[in-house]
Parts: C-alpha cells; sequence; structure tokens
C-alpha cells in the first residue's frame, strides 16, 4: 500500500461501493481524465490490490435469510487434521466463509440457510460429517445492524 496514492484510494473507496461505476464518471469523480484513470485501475487490479469484481445479492430475495455462526473445535492442532478439515469445509455450498481462529475455538465458520430446518439439514449432510470435530456451536443471527464488504483505504 505504500504506493499507493489519495487518487487511488479514492479509486478503490468508489469502486468498492459501486463497481458498475462507467470509467468516464470515476475518472470525474477523482478528477482524472479517463485515460488516465484507466491506467490507475488497469495497475491496481494487475498489482491484485482489486481482486474481483461481484454482484452482491440479497440473502433474503435468493432464499436464504437464515445466517448461522458457528464455532467448531477440532480433536487435536496437527498439520494433517487442520488440512483434512479445511479441504471439506471448502466444498460446503452453504459455507460463505470460515476462519481460523484464535481464542475459545479453532474454526468459525459463516453458514447461510433458508430457514432453521434447511439448517438441520446442511448439519446433518456436511458440518457432522467434517473430519476431525470434537465440539460444535451453533448460534443463529437474529438481525443484522451493520454490513460492508468495503475495506478502509
Amino acid at each position: 500500500m505504500d504506493d499507493i496514492d489519495a487518487i487511488d484510494r479514492r479509486i478503490l473507496d468508489l469502486l468498492q461501493r459501486d463497481g458498475r461505476i462507467s470509467n468516464a464518471d470515476l475518472a470525474a469523480k477523482v478528477n482524472l481524465s479517463a485515460s488516465a484513470c484507466h491506467r490507475r485501475v488497469r495497475r491496481l487490479e494487475d498489482d491484485g490490490i482489486i481482486r474481483d469484481y461481484v454482484a452482491l445479492l440479497d440473502r433474503k430475495r435468493v432464499g436464504r435469510p437464515t445466517m448461522v455462526f458457528v464455532e467448531i473445535t477440532l480433536s487435536g492442532q496437527a498439520d494433517e487434521v487442520l488440512d483434512a478439515f479445511e479441504k471439506a469445509v471448502r466444498v460446503i455450498p452453504d459455507v460463505l466463509e470460515c476462519h481460523l481462529m484464535s481464542g475459545a475455538a479453532d474454526y468459525l465458520l459463516k453458514v447461510v440457510a433458508s430457514d432453521t430446518e434447511d439448517f438441520a439439514r446442511i448439519h446433518r449432510q456436511y458440518l457432522a460429517k467434517l473430519p476431525g470435530v470434537a465440539q460444535m456451536h451453533s448460534s443463529f443471527a437474529l438481525r443484522t445492524v451493520f454490513r460492508t464488504t468495503a475495506l478502509p483505504v
């Protein structure tokens, strides 16, 4: 981030909030010519700072309104146990995120479901079969107070 200036930061901020903004509109908002803006965006992409462009879906409108956070404690910390768990959890379609944690749990999963019965299905079909799991605790999100995908730049 050392070679990113204030204009790059503004570009990144704007693109995080509206990834479909045209290059002309983006250039106008950061006071650059369209070609100079395009070069900067291309450099940010080439440097891996801009990783992807995605469409963020409304999970309620696509039938996945239930958000569940699952804390998982493994039976051991050997590389084989961690690797087997991580390989298996990657293929569960309902898991949006998996984080290796410090603290009480080894992993924290972010899971979406259509309702509690659907989560029970996900649990039976996938979560209960994950290798190396000693304990699992699930917490249902009652309401999302705040959510963003934009990183402060």
